[in-house]
């Protein structure tokens, strides 16, 4: 099996199309017509990730983030993404990005923090225009059978918002957000004495979506990288909780893993044990 049919297989899950202006997913590194001797699934792409992939025995990375996003002038190894490519393309290790085309379909990273809530009838928070699903098939992977999606104009686009089975109080909520993801700290705005039904949320940096969760009648909205003058915005009408950039995505790695197994059962597809966050609390 080449490469390049691994890659047919992820741009059929979360089609390259539906990714951000900005966002520079696909093949980073590498030839698609390579034979592939395995795949090992990461949340980022770094130098030990590729030395882990090297000790496994395999040729691919697949990866959300993608290591390079603006123009590599020179590869003098002087920063950690110079130092990752020239790693990758001396090992000829083939570096493979799958970030916001994952992020916007409802079958992607949103709904795997949904499914560790326990949430249900998810829809799209922020619909991405002048799309149809159908032309791609999108179908939901095993893993995601349990979530009852919505009708077509609400698979894809930003955030997910989705409800709890019963109501819960604001700080059992919290308890359980931060054990259901093993979090060390929440940042959130104060504490508004009402119950959590309605839940909106965005893996990564979501902050651009506020709007739509306090028009979606949400009663928390679930993201990262939140600034201090943001927490504001919530303006004491909804719950605003910051979990962390990697925290929100680490459960991305799990369904490239069901993404991909699902297709070929039989090869040999490895999630990374490498813990690439680089953020660290001093408690």
């Amino acid at each position: 099996m080449q490469i390049k049919d691994i890659i047919q297989e992820l741009d059929r899950y979360a089609p390259p199309a539906f990714q951000e202006s900005y966002d520079n997913t696909g093949l980073i590194v590498g030839n698609a017509d390579r034979e592939c001797t395995g795949i090992l699934c990461s949340l980022d792409a770094t130098e030990e990730v590729i030395l882990e992939a090297k000790a496994a025995g395999c040729n691919l990375v697949v990866a959300h983030h993608p290591i390079i996003f603006s123009v590599l002038k020179k590869l003098n190894g002087k920063n950690y993404v110079e130092k990752t490519v020239i790693t990758a393309i001396k090992n000829d290790i083939a570096i493979f990005a799958i970030h916001t085309n994952l992020d916007n379909v409802i079958e992607g990273v949103n709904s795997t923090m949904a499914l560790k809530l326990g949430l249900h009838n998810p829809k799209v928070l922020l619909p991405k225009r002048g799309i149809n699903p159908n032309l791609f098939g999108i179908e939901p992977s095993a893993s995601q059978s349990d979530i009852s999606l919505t009708n077509d104009n609400q698979r894809v686009g930003s955030g997910l918002i989705a409800e709890l089975p019963e109501e819960m109080e604001e700080n059992g909520f919290l308890q359980m957000l931060q054990t259901c993801f093993q979090l060390t700290v929440i940042r959130h705005s104060p504490l508004l004495a009402k119950p959590i039904k309605k839940v909106a949320l965005c893996g990564g940096a979501g902050s651009f979506l506020l709007k739509q969760a306090l028009e979606a009648g949400a009663d928390i909205f679930i993201t990262s990288d939140l600034k201090y003058h943001e927490f504001f915005d919530a303006e004491g009408r909804i719950l605003v909780a910051d979990i962390g950039h990697w925290e929100s995505e680490q459960f991305t790695t799990g369904l490239l893993i069901d993404i991909l197994q699902a297709k070929f059962p039989t090869f040999a597809v490895l999630k990374s044990d490498i813990k690439t966050n680089p953020v660290n609390y001093f408690l």
